[in-house]
């Protein structure tokens, strides 16, 4: 169940993609319409999680393992997007979907790793530190 916060965070990211959108193109900012845009990329997103899990027999919460659902993510989303009749795909749409989606997806965690390598790095260098002071 350690993989649930990730996959949450995912698709709060995928549902402020779809609110970012909704906004920048004055549409309604409504429950029912932000989820009518972000739809198909959050089934994206659970096939790109289920493809990792499936294949590299763990779930994607590291930076590496979230490229292949970020890929899965933008090109489900635009193909359901066009299969269902709720939106086109033109490819300015598509380029800002993959550089938004791949800077959320990836983006917190780049930081998050960059933030425990930080810390762990820190710790190491105390801990040698009291035992340069303490010669142990």
């Amino acid at each position: 169940m350690r993989h649930l916060p990730s996959l949450l965070v995912d698709a709060l990211l995928v549902l402020l993609f779809a609110l970012m959108g909704r906004l920048s193109h004055a549409e309604d900012v409504t429950v029912s319409g932000v989820l009518q845009t972000a739809w198909p990329f959050l089934i994206g997103l659970l096939l790109g999680w289920l493809a990792v899990r499936g294949l590299r027999h763990r779930w994607p919460r590291e930076v590496l393992d979230a490229v292949p659902v970020w890929l899965v993510t933008v090109v489900t989303g635009l193909g359901l997007r066009v299969l269902s009749g709720t939106g086109e795909a033109p490819v300015s749409f598509a380029i800002v979907a993959a550089v938004v989606l791949g800077a959320f997806l990836l983006g917190w965690r780049s930081v998050a790793a960059i933030t425990l390598f930080a810390v762990d790095g820190l710790g190491r260098w105390n801990r040698g530190q009291a035992k340069a002071r303490t010669g142990r």
